[in-house]
């Protein structure tokens, strides 16, 4: 027997290597099941889009947007998300660094209800 094997975008692997500030301060606050023992996994794959922060037990989606993003395309990209039955959170980078906390504290709620 073969050992299943993740498809990666080569996309994905190229965001995880050139990462924002924000995204690294979230991934260490999420990473090793640090929000209530939930698994998180950065710059995931999911159809044609890689997701930044992606919890698939909880179905949630973490996304933590820069001023490259625009409205049509994240509502396009939120839509698709949300059609598989995912909750998508957007944050913005600043909301990230100036408030850590106060974003975990959100996931946290997301986690909890979802």
């Amino acid at each position: 027997m073969h050992p299943v094997r993740r498809q990666i975008s080569p996309h994905a692997a190229r965001l995880r290597r050139e990462r924002t500030e924000a995204e690294d301060r979230f991934w260490q606050a999420a990473r090793n099941r640090q929000i209530d023992g939930f698994k998180f996994r950065f710059q995931h794959s999911l159809g044609p889009y890689v997701a930044d922060f992606a919890c698939l037990e909880a179905m949630l989606i973490v996304e933590i947007d820069g001023g490259q993003h625009t409205e049509t395309g994240d509502a396009r990209r939120t839509a698709f998300l949300e059609g598989r039955g995912f909750c998508v959170l957007r944050f913005w980078n600043n909301d990230v660094l100036s408030n850590l906390d106060g974003v975990v504290a959100v996931v946290r709620g997301a986690l909890r209800d979802g």
